[in-house]
């Protein structure tokens, strides 16, 4: 078993930034691939970013390339978020998910353990 915790979530105005970190605790953290999802209400859950294993392997969502960057400190067991020139359409749910891989996969079905959301408005 994974548990994750997420926090850092918030009210940010356009164009502003947050950073969300997800805590882990449990199986040894570095065996798996992180990824960050959201949902925004009345939407399907969506892939945000994905880190590998080691870190060294990352992917973003075309929605959020150049103003979101995904990282990861082993050593710490957390995964973070760095959200920068947010949009009201950031607005949303974002849950941290694991799964046994080596790299990240966008499909939130092949995660194995979710973390219970932290919440992200970004007004206009």
């Amino acid at each position: 078993q994974v548990q994750l915790v997420e926090s850092g979530g918030g009210l940010v105005q356009t164009g502003g930034s947050l950073r969300l970190s997800c805590a882990a605790s449990g199986r040894t953290f570095s065996n798996y691939a992180m990824g960050w999802f959201r949902q925004a209400p009345g939407k399907e859950r969506e892939f945000v970013a994905g880190i590998s294993r080691s870190g060294g392997t990352t992917d973003y969502a075309d929605s959020v390339k150049g103003r979101f960057t995904i990282s990861r400190d082993n050593a710490k067991n957390a995964v973070y978020l760095q959200m920068n020139s947010l949009e009201p359409a950031d607005t949303a749910d974002y849950y941290c998910a694991a799964e046994r891989s080596v790299v990240a996969q966008k499909a939130s079905y092949l995660y194995d353990y979710w973390g219970q959301g932290t919440q992200v408005t970004v007004s206009s």
